[in-house]
């Protein structure tokens, strides 16, 4: 009993620990800027000035940037459940030749840094006229080799009996792979794309790299704008604090709707049954 509430008692710590960046963010975003640099710091706003997020909300087009962002995340991450489950199928219950010497290939385009496939990467855009495009956007992200990884890994778990029984059933690879392998990966799955969702909504460099267009603009992007060229740098710490807090909200929305997918798949991942 002891030992229980001890680790509760830590759990909490951490958790509170860890939410306290964004509970300072949201309550800043509530305060003046001579508040939000007040020494000694204080945790509440002495008035709430709800405006500042209505104001933040109207200088720059904050919903066009969510949109962007969620639309060009969703389409990545469908992409690659599609690409990933394909290709993880193939590496784990697909026989062929050098199919190890593949494997292998594979995992070593993990070790590679996404920086160091930039040139290439703009060159093929630029010659197939992909460049400010939402099509350059989410063509270039389609494929992940950490994706592959994560989905094999899963796949691993799973007993080749029951692929060669639907083998043996006349079911093709496609259907196996659809409808056996993929309902009870879909845990892995969850957190595939809650990964990648998040990466894609708040991809900020290679966004910066191939789109001009302020229409294309996506969150991490689009407060960086808001914050130099709207004239908020160093003068509106309150509205930044409130551009920043609503939007990380999808977010926060989608992880509370996938926490317990998240839960199982961590259980699984350790052999865990319930």
């Amino acid at each position: 009993m002891t030992t229980n509430m001890i680790r509760y008692a830590v759990l909490t710590v951490i958790a509170l620990v860890m939410a306290f960046p964004f509970y300072w963010m949201i309550m800043s975003g509530l305060k003046t800027n001579d508040e939000i640099f007040r020494m000694p710091p204080t945790l509440l706003p002495e008035h709430m000035l709800w405006n500042n997020y209505v104001d933040a909300w109207h200088a720059a087009p904050f919903a066009r940037y969510m949109l962007n962002s969620m639309f060009v995340g969703a389409a990545i991450a469908l992409l690659q459940v599609i690409n990933s489950a394909m290709m993880a199928y193939a590496l784990t219950h697909m026989q062929f030749r050098l199919k190890g010497l593949f494997t292998g290939i594979v995992l070593l385009g993990y070790m590679i840094p996404s920086t160091a496939v930039y040139l290439p990467s703009y060159l093929v855009l630029s010659k197939l006229h992909l460049l400010d495009s939402y099509s350059g956007l989410i063509l270039s992200n389609c494929v992940s080799v950490f994706s592959i990884f994560l989905i094999r890994q899963a796949f691993l778990q799973i007993s080749h009996e029951l692929v060669e029984a639907g083998q043996l059933d006349g079911a093709s690879h496609f259907r196996i792979l659809w409808t056996m392998l993929v309902p009870l990966a879909r845990p892995t799955f969850a957190v595939m794309i809650l990964i990648t969702f998040i990466e894609q909504y708040n991809n900020y460099f290679w966004t910066m790299l191939i789109t001009k267009s302020p229409e294309l603009q996506l969150v991490s992007a689009g407060l960086r704008s808001f914050f130099v060229e709207g004239g908020a740098y160093g003068l509106k710490w309150p509205q930044i604090m409130a551009a920043s807090a609503f939007t990380i909200a999808p977010l926060l929305v989608l992880f509370l709707f996938t926490q317990k997918t998240i839960m199982q798949s961590v259980n699984m991942s350790a052999g865990v049954s319930k």
